[in-house]
């Protein structure tokens, strides 16, 4: 039984009325509400947007998404029809959310709508790409192979994001360290210092009045602290999420240092992964460079795609409307010319992932190899101005004579 959100006009009143009923799908809860007198505007499953605990364990995982669409292809490919196939994966699957989801799109479906239209009504689980390929596989008569491809398509992207996560969790818990080490080192030695020279009369080193300047500012402002950093966090996101705010973000993921051709790399290889499936499934190359775009997840690569796309409809090959642009690799036009000439662009654009792919491998090694040295430099010199804070004040009581 599920919980359904729904909008309904009372035909006795003429009003809006906005409530929950619980039914087994979108089309019984409709059924109850026409019972009630009432006319459905709109109906909705509910979710749990009040328990932070519930959306982290109950969310809806690529592999989640990866299992669902696997066992879905290998039922329609053993010949079961598409509502029943429908049914039998949601008697299998475990998440509440994702389970919600098929029971609505089994109501679609039943109803008359198309497999694509149905799973589009989920854009935030279902990207572009996954319903692209679904519409262009039941145009073409072989769901179940774009199934298949979205299934891979899915596991490739998140195999790429596991390997660039993976080369910057080293660095971040340092960096955590070293100021976690800062804090400690400020809010526990630096009173002690300070207390010493007081009682001696002496001035305090530059360095040591810095620290204890901070020591004593974080002590009497901890709440002003925690405001700062969680408003910095708050307008930070706010600002990423308008479209300057992303121009930058994206554009400085791309320039910063040992990064910076990480980031590029995963950018090239989502884009000629995503055109290979694409174009692969039958779908027009205009439509692909729409759907890559978006796909990339980076605004300012998404922008010379869609440059490209605008050179291509007005009678440019591919390869030469990409070619020049300083964000795209030169390798990306050069395969793609080699398969207009061949006729096989999906297939030059899949080798060009594979090579992008492998090259995003030796990247994060060697990423990982260059940032320890790197780590080592950060540390040493967080801890030349500890020590020196430290030892200063004491090296100079000696000398001053003002330990005896």
């Amino acid at each position: 039984m599920l919980t359904f959100e729904y909008t309904a006009r009372d035909t006795a009143s003429n009003k809006q009325i906005k409530s929950t009923v619980q039914a087994e799908s979108e089309r019984s809860a409709a059924k109850l509400l026409i019972g009630q007198g009432l006319v459905p505007l709109n109906i909705i499953v509910q979710t749990d947007k009040k328990s932070i605990l519930n959306q982290l364990t109950n969310r809806i995982t690529t592999k989640d998404r990866v299992i669902f669409t696997r066992q879905l292809a290998t039922l329609i490919n053993a010949g079961l029809p598409l509502a029943q196939s429908l049914h039998t994966v949601v008697d299998q699957t475990d998440n509440k959310k994702l389970k919600a989801i098929i029971q609505s799109i089994i109501t679609d479906v039943e109803g008359g709508r198309t497999l694509s239209d149905s799973f589009a009504k989920y854009p935030v689980v279902f990207n572009n790409v996954f319903i692209a390929l679904l519409s262009a596989g039941e145009v073409s008569g072989t769901l179940d192979k774009a199934l298949e491809r979205i299934a891979s398509q899915q596991e490739k992207d998140a195999e790429l994001i596991g390997k660039v996560r993976g080369a910057m969790v080293y660095p971040g818990i340092v960096l955590l360290v070293i100021f976690g080490v800062i804090i400690f080192m400020m809010l526990t030695v630096m009173p002690q210092i300070q207390q010493l020279y007081h009682d001696l009369k002496q001035t305090l080193p530059f360095v040591t009045q810095v620290m204890v300047a901070g020591a004593d500012f974080m002590k009497a402002f901890w709440w002003l602290v925690i405001v700062m950093l969680v408003g910095a966090v708050y307008f930070t996101k706010r600002y990423i999420a308008t479209e300057p705010g992303r121009k930058v973000f994206d554009t400085l993921k791309m320039r910063i240092p040992l990064f910076g051709i990480m980031f590029r790399k995963l950018y090239m290889a989502r884009f000629t992964r995503t055109g290979e499936t694409l174009m692969s499934t039958g779908v027009p190359m205009l439509e692909m460079l729409r759907i890559s775009a978006q796909s990339v997840n980076n605004v300012v690569i998404g922008a010379s795609i869609l440059r490209a796309a605008d050179k291509v409809k007005g009678g440019k090959a591919l390869s030469v409307a990409l070619k020049g642009d300083d964000n795209i690799l030169s390798l990306v036009p050069q395969m793609i010319s080699i398969g207009e000439q061949s006729g096989g662009i999906d297939k030059m654009m899949g080798k060009a992932a594979t090579f992008y792919e492998n090259e995003l491998d030796n990247t994060v090694r060697s990423i990982s190899t260059a940032i320890e040295p790197v780590m080592m430099v950060i540390l040493a010199g967080v801890a030349g101005v500890m020590v020196a804070a430290i030892l200063l004040p004491v090296y100079g009581l000696i000398g001053g004579g003002g330990i005896k």
